[in-house]
């Protein structure tokens, strides 16, 4: 793992956004630009993707949390607010479920990992996909995944079903961190029903939702963001 832009120190305290996948440390910018100006602010490129490509294996979950805590050491960050976006949710709510210490007030925006509400659609495609399945390679049956995956290296497939087969709902239970859960109001990716379960189930948590953004409320929204975000870390 790299470390990407927002570097500068500032203060005692650190920042480090966890991005979501398929994206990279600098999607953070608007809050890295704000927010170096009171903390040391970190924004590493995760393992795959970003300035950080290559893959010698196929990651988990808990490979990526071990990544992160690599970087922590590397860089001497002892006990930081953590931001995490969709992806990077996923290993903030793991990691700190296990581990207190991961971080110290933990914010989960458009958060990924919960198990998803089924629907019929859903129900149809993945029963469509058995049947074909016993007649046809998988390889060939491309049109049921998302353009993103097939779009992925394989390795990077592999590491893709590893992680998004691991439902991590037993785990906010765990989480003792203060917690800032913000979404978007118009995410479909994790909708937000999704954010009400994660409010429900981390007991020291806060759920804020913006207006007129969607999974990238942080990109949609940088102000308002800044603002909600700005409020938590601040506040005493």
């Amino acid at each position: 793992m790299t470390k990407s832009i927002g570097e500068t120190a500032k203060d005692t305290d650190a920042i480090l956004f966890l991005h979501g996948y398929l994206s990279s440390g600098a999607s953070f910018y608007n809050q890295i630009k704000y927010f170096s100006k009171f903390f040391n602010v970190f924004a590493p490129d995760l393992k795959g993707f970003g300035e950080n490509k290559g893959m010698e294996k196929a990651y988990t979950l808990d490979d990526y949390i071990d990544s992160v805590e690599e970087f922590k050491y590397k860089y001497s960050i002892k006990k930081p607010h953590i931001v995490a976006h969709s992806f990077g949710a996923r290993i903030a709510i793991k990691a700190s479920a296990k581990n207190i210490d991961f971080c110290d007030k933990l914010v989960l925006t458009g958060a990924a990992g919960l198990k998803p509400k089924p629907t019929l659609k859903k129900f149809v495609k993945k029963t469509a996909f058995g049947v074909l399945a016993k007649f046809i390679a998988k390889s060939k049956l491309s049109i049921f995944y998302s353009s993103d995956y097939n779009a992925l290296e394989p390795i990077m497939k592999e590491s893709f079903k590893l992680i998004v087969n691991e439902h991590l709902d037993e785990y906010l239970t765990k989480i003792q961190n203060q917690t800032l859960i913000i979404f978007g109001k118009n995410d479909k990716e994790t909708p937000l029903y999704m954010s009400k379960r994660l409010n429900l189930g981390i007991k020291n948590s806060k759920l804020e939702i913006i207006s007129n953004a969607g999974h990238f409320c942080f990109v949609d929204k940088p102000y308002a963001f800044n603002l909600k975000l700005s409020e938590f870390l601040f506040d005493s």
